[in-house]
């Protein structure tokens, strides 16, 4: 596989990405290419609001184009695993504008 650097290192661990219409996916990454299209498995999209807790909509296997990621990132699973997350308030992401 061949792509953006440093995914080599991220394959079989749990990422976060952040899409440019502002969604947020977690899920484990299986794969990429040379256009950092990307695969994930296990995925799920957190939904924020300043008026409930963060929804988790499951994706299940799940392919991101490369034009379509803003930012991909490590997650430390265990900090995330303590995070009560029917209890975080944000405001949601606004899209990127290029």
């Amino acid at each position: 596989m061949s792509g953006g650097p440093g995914l080599e290192s991220l394959v079989d661990q749990t990422i976060s990405v952040i899409t440019n219409d502002g969604r947020n996916i977690v899920g484990v990454l299986k794969g990429f290419d040379q256009a950092t299209n990307i695969i994930l498995d296990e995925s799920h999209e957190r939904v924020y609001s300043t008026k409930e807790g963060v929804q988790q909509l499951v994706l299940g296997l799940y392919i991101i184009r490369g034009d379509n990621i803003s930012v991909v990132g490590e997650l430390d699973e265990e900090l995330d695993a303590h995070l009560d997350l029917s209890k975080l308030r944000a405001h949601p992401l606004k899209p990127v504008i290029h």
